[in-house]
């Protein structure tokens, strides 16, 4: 794994890629649970409103127009300040994950959603429903490629173990590296990118939801309700 550095080039990356959320379809009011009264519900939202962090503003405001806040701390900066252990890091910091197609996005997500989600619960056997929303946005950097060395370091492409993925990301943090492009390990003719600095994304847009249904040996899923636009076996991911 040592001679991986010198053999890698760089991606200069300028495009939209998908990132795969947790998502409700509809908006919920999140105070009606506690009071019975829609005044009560609008003091309660007001003073979230003086309270929670103001609005993102974009460094270059004439190129990139202010946009939800909302949008902005689910799609891009959600990993940043919460960091979880994953392919390209043990925890201890963020890393961003982006494909670049809906269907490689999907096809990831599932496999965490099924594997480490549900399967922690004990909900594998369960039918289980939930819902996503996909956004568009916008990667601009240069990102070391690993499409072309990961045949000769199948461990970074392996699907269980992130042992060596892990060590290449805590180097690639140590070091500033804003982050790489790599196979999708779960979708065939995939790219994922990894993102360590938030710098590199910009412009979040809706693009889709979805809703995933456990349904057996197989997850179904829907870009309109109760219409199945996919289905992935639970063999494949």
């Amino acid at each position: 794994m040592n001679h991986l550095f010198s053999n890698l080039t760089l991606a200069d990356v300028h495009r939209d890629v998908i990132r795969n959320i947790v998502s409700l379809r509809e908006s919920q009011d999140l105070f009606d649970d506690l009071s019975d009264s829609p005044d009560e519900w609008l003091l309660a939202q007001q003073v979230e409103d003086e309270v929670k962090p103001p609005p993102y503003r974009s460094r270059t405001p004439v190129i990139h127009r202010p946009f939800e806040d909302a949008q902005w701390f689910n799609a891009i900066l959600w990993p940043f300040k919460n960091w979880q252990a994953s392919r390209f890091s043990d925890g201890s910091f963020g890393v961003w994950y982006g494909c670049d197609c809906v269907e490689a996005t999907v096809y990831e997500s599932a496999y965490h959603w099924y594997r480490w989600l549900l399967g922690d619960a004990g909900y594998e056997k369960h039918q289980v429903v939930a819902e996503r929303k996909l956004y568009s946005v916008a990667c601009d950097a240069a990102l070391l490629d690993l499409r072309q060395v990961v045949h000769d370091y199948p461990a970074l492409a392996h699907k269980t173990d992130y042992t060596e993925a892990q060590s290449v990301g805590a180097r690639i943090h140590r070091e500033g590296h804003p982050g790489l492009l790599v196979p999708s390990v779960r979708y065939v003719g995939g790219e994922n990118y990894a993102v360590f600095n938030p710098v590199a994304l910009s412009n979040p847009r809706l693009n889709c939801q979805l809703t995933y249904r456990l349904d057996g040996q197989r997850i179904v899923v829907e870009r309109q309700p109760g219409v199945k636009w996919m289905e992935i076996p639970i063999t494949e991911i």
